[in-house]
């Protein structure tokens, strides 16, 4: 495992699928290779999960891990939610829904370590629900995985929201708490739970963020800068290219903020609709 650094990056590699449709063979590229990185030192791969159309794009992992040659381990995967609203795993507002519906009961993943909010809880309210989520599920997973997440992907928002981190927010804030309540989200529904800073920054060693579609473009033109690098083989035949690209200062929005201090951890997975008219489609 590397060091982390001193200092949050200042650049991030960037990789740009040719469609949605092949979004999903560039996204699994980095989660296999944070797999097997972990699974070669402990007996153990965690993995955070954002909802909205993320669990969409996993399904091309179980092919992706034929196709790399990779056993993806499935009995040693432990699935958290980055975030999750307030309601029962049945309803239609569940990530942890989504996560089942369209990744994690189509793989071996044990549902035992695939971890919800506890439902008996709800009655008490949203803070009790995180605590209750930081102290038996972040926490005991932290310390089996040597105090730090293998892999959290992360979707964003055309506001720039990520998790259920919103712009001018006062949980952006928050430096103490792992998971923390918020009952006035403006987005609904307004009760959720969500990682911190903390946890995306300190506590994770590779982050990766996905989103499609013209509505995220805006987004990152104000988060990218001059694109520095490009490569492009070792992409192309999962039907996208990377760029290295420069991270703007001061981070624009929530999702900017994210920069993990662990070296070269962060990566972004995005198509071409959403790189459309700004650094990302110049080489």
């Amino acid at each position: 495992m590397s060091m982390p650094s001193t200092s949050p990056p200042t650049k991030a590699p960037v990789l740009i699928a040719s469609s949605k449709d092949s979004i999903g063979s560039a996204l699994s590229h980095p989660i296999i290779q944070a797999c097997k990185s972990a699974l070669s030192s402990r007996d153990i791969f965690t993995i955070a999960l954002s909802g909205g159309s993320l669990p969409n794009f996993l399904r091309a992992l179980p092919t992706a891990f034929d196709a790399a040659g990779v056993n993806p381990q499935w009995n040693k995967w432990h699935v958290i939610l980055a975030d999750e609203r307030c309601v029962v795993s049945t309803h239609e507002d569940s990530n942890l829904g989504a996560v089942r519906q369209h990744f994690t009961d189509g793989v071996a993943i044990p549902k035992d370590q695939v971890y919800g909010i506890d439902e008996t809880l709800l009655s008490e309210g949203s803070e009790a629900v995180a605590r209750s989520y930081s102290d038996n599920v972040v926490k005991p997973l932290l310390d089996r995985s040597d105090g730090m997440l293998d892999c959290v992907v992360l979707g964003f928002g055309p506001d720039g929201h990520t998790c259920s981190l919103f712009p001018n927010h006062k949980l952006l804030t928050e430096q103490t708490l792992l998971v923390s309540h918020i009952d006035d989200s403006p987005k609904p529904p307004p009760s959720r739970i969500t990682l911190t800073f903390p946890v995306l920054n300190k506590l994770s060693r590779c982050v990766i963020f996905c989103g499609a579609g013209a509505s995220k473009s805006p987004i990152l033109r104000d988060v990218f800068g001059n694109a520095i690098l490009a490569e492009n083989d070792e992409m192309r035949r999962l039907g996208a290219r990377k760029l290295v690209v420069e991270l703007k200062d001061p981070a624009p929005y929530p999702c900017a903020m994210v920069r993990p201090v662990e070296e070269d951890s962060l990566i972004w997975v995005v198509d071409e609709d959403a790189a459309r008219d700004g650094i990302l489609m110049k080489e």
